[in-house]
């Protein structure tokens, strides 16, 4: 024996409850968005993490819990960053720009586990699913406000509808940006700004609209 000690080896640093979620929920997050649900394993994301299985079961109870507190944790952060976005705004159609610039650049920071939510829909998993359902909730009340400011002579209906018309298709856009990443994040909001102002056009000027069941007769 020679009479050296032994090196001890460095103690683990510590991490706050707070701040060990915030690391899990981020490697679950990036393990979701590159396996899928169903392919993504709670082994991997607690060696990733540098904890115990049986920790992350503390945590967050099963793999669909931990899915949901990533899904609830991105609902409001998003609902942060479009409403700091619009808060800086004074037109409608300039807090309606500044909502959709938001609202695509975090999609876009976030975008392999939004393509994971919206392509493969998490089986057997009603939590997840009213999770993503807030969450468009959420937005749709931001929205609907803005849209209407932006058409203040839209009947609640129009506004409702359209509402739900830009859910949907801000969701297939950012989707869509997740396979066009060429694509600048204000392009796309561009894109939706121009279909609303297009779209609510009629509601912007003042005028009789032909009925739906009636046409009005080319002259």
């Amino acid at each position: 024996m020679n009479g050296a000690t032994p090196r001890s080896r460095a103690p683990r640093r510590r991490m706050s409850r707070a701040d060990r979620e915030r690391q899990m929920l981020d490697v679950a997050e990036e393990v979701f968005g590159e396996r899928g649900y169903q392919a993504a394993s709670m082994d991997e994301i607690a060696e990733r993490c540098g904890v115990s299985k049986p920790m992350l079961y503390e945590y967050f109870g099963s793999k669909d819990g931990l899915l949901t507190a990533c899904v609830c944790r991105s609902k409001a952060e998003l609902l942060d960053v479009t409403q700091k976005a619009m808060a800086g705004a004074t037109a409608p159609e300039d807090v309606l720009w500044r909502g959709m610039v938001a609202y695509f650049s975090f999609i876009d920071a976030h975008s392999r586990s939004f393509a994971m939510l919206l392509g493969e829909p998490p089986a057997g998993s009603p939590e997840t699913a009213e999770a993503v359902e807030a969450t468009r909730r959420q937005q749709s009340a931001l929205i609907s406000g803005v849209l209407a400011a932006f058409a203040p002579a839209a009947p609640p209906t129009v506004i409702d509808a359209y509402t739900e018309i830009i859910i949907g298709a801000s969701e297939r856009l950012a989707l869509w940006r997740t396979r066009r990443p060429d694509v600048p994040v204000e392009e796309t909001a561009r894109y939706m700004t121009d279909f609303c102002r297009n779209g609510l056009g009629p509601h912007l000027v003042p005028g009789p609209r032909p009925s739906p069941d009636r046409p009005e007769t080319p002259r």
